[in-house]
């Protein structure tokens, strides 16, 4: 089985491939971002790729969307991400095309040796691996209203966007800088379990879900 493997920390992600290579598979590309995961990923004799979500530049949602662009590319590419917290938002686009040959991990997993393989193969082999954290966020997630989550400094930016306020402007307004804003809008995202789009796209969908509740 040869692997395509996207980790950012040096130090986790020569551990990992010993790990794996020393349980019978080749890791053909170890990288640390984005950029680099989507190069290696177009390599035909990679069988599947253990990725993890967040990778440089931006940190944020670089190892899942070359996880699921591949997966467009070549239907049914096994695909296992990590992630150091549960983050619903990514497990449900991660399994949105219904097919197998998907994982979704913590990195706390990696650790237990045998888990963390007995998933790769699993994953390699067709199935759905889920963390069992990710399991219980989900199913607690269903049962409350998707505004409940959102903290009182994200209903007051939500609020402002949904008055047509640019970033500038809400940050003005609440005296916080524009990284911060955009900070609080990625978690309004991520809670309202907006689909990855541009951001003028998950801006309007936020506004309408605020003006529904």
């Amino acid at each position: 089985m040869r692997l395509v493997l996207a980790e950012d920390h040096a130090l986790l992600r020569a551990g990992m491939t010993q790990l794996l290579e020393g349980n019978g598979f080749t890791v053909l590309h170890a990288v640390a971002d984005g950029d680099a995961l989507a190069e290696v990923l177009r390599d035909p004799d990679a069988d599947a790729a253990v990725v993890d979500v967040r990778l440089p530049p931006t940190q944020t949602d670089e190892g899942l969307r070359a996880a699921i662009a591949v997966r467009a590319q070549r239907p049914g590419f096994p695909v296992m991400v990590i992630s150091q917290y549960v983050e619903q938002l990514y497990a449900r686009e991660l399994l949105a095309s219904g097919e197998g040959g998907v994982g979704y991990l913590l990195k706390d997993r990696v650790s237990d040796v045998a888990e963390f393989v007995d998933g790769v193969l699993r994953v390699a082999a067709g199935g759905t691996v889920l963390d069992p954290e990710v399991v219980a966020a989900i199913m607690a997630r269903r049962r409350e209203r998707p505004l409940d989550r959102l903290t009182p400094r994200e209903r007051e930016v939500l609020a402002l966007m949904a008055e047509g306020r640019s970033n500038a402007a809400i940050g003005a307004h609440l005296v916080v800088t524009e990284k911060a804003v955009a900070k609080h809008i990625n978690g309004i995202f991520s809670k309202l379990d907006l689909p990855l789009a541009d951001d003028d796209h998950r801006r309007v969908r936020a506004v309408l879900a605020w003006l529904d509740a």
